[in-house]
């Protein structure tokens, strides 16, 4: 077998830097589309976003409007639109969290948040009066029957992630 010599180890390493080159470049590349396909989603989210809330804006402002999209009874309390507003609220938030927006510190704030908005307020006689889970995703839906709505977890405090409580 013959030796290579100084020429064909130079071509050789060489022609490995070069194909090293364009592997990382299509690494770098496939994760710079990745990050475009996100940023793009974001902004579609957001515009639909912004649009939402201008419609809870109008809802609230003119309750009688809200028989556009849900012509239920007439006699309906004027705060259905605003509980609708926090409702759908409350999902954006969750959605965040599954996306990966938010993090366990600031979750946890929200979902306390979440809990009392239900456990306290009106939004869980609302959302068993007026049928809200007819309206949102199932699997904000799941999260409202199993996390916020079932009184043998405890107070919003209980379920931090990884089943710790905040008192140390």
């Amino acid at each position: 077998m013959s030796a290579l010599g100084l020429s064909e180890v130079l071509t050789l390493t060489q022609t490995l830097a070069i194909i090293g080159a364009l592997v990382l470049t299509l690494y770098f590349s496939r994760r710079q589309l990745q990050a475009l396909k996100e940023d793009l989603e974001t902004r579609v989210l957001n515009d639909l976003d912004e649009k939402f809330h201008r419609l809870g804006e109008i809802f609230i402002d003119k309750p009688d409007l809200v028989r556009v999209i849900y012509d239920g009874p007439e006699a309906q309390s004027p705060e259905v639109p605003l509980a609708y507003y926090v409702l759908f609220f409350c999902a954006h938030i969750f959605h965040m969290r599954q996306r990966g927006i938010l993090s366990d510190n600031e979750w946890v704030g929200w979902l306390a948040w979440i809990k009392n908005t239900f456990r306290q307020g009106r939004m869980g006689k609302y959302w068993h009066e007026s049928r809200m889970e007819a309206w949102v995703d199932p699997a904000f839906k799941e999260f409202i029957t199993r996390e916020v709505l079932d009184g043998s977890r405890g107070p919003p405090e209980s379920s931090f992630p990884g089943g710790g409580s905040s008192g140390a």
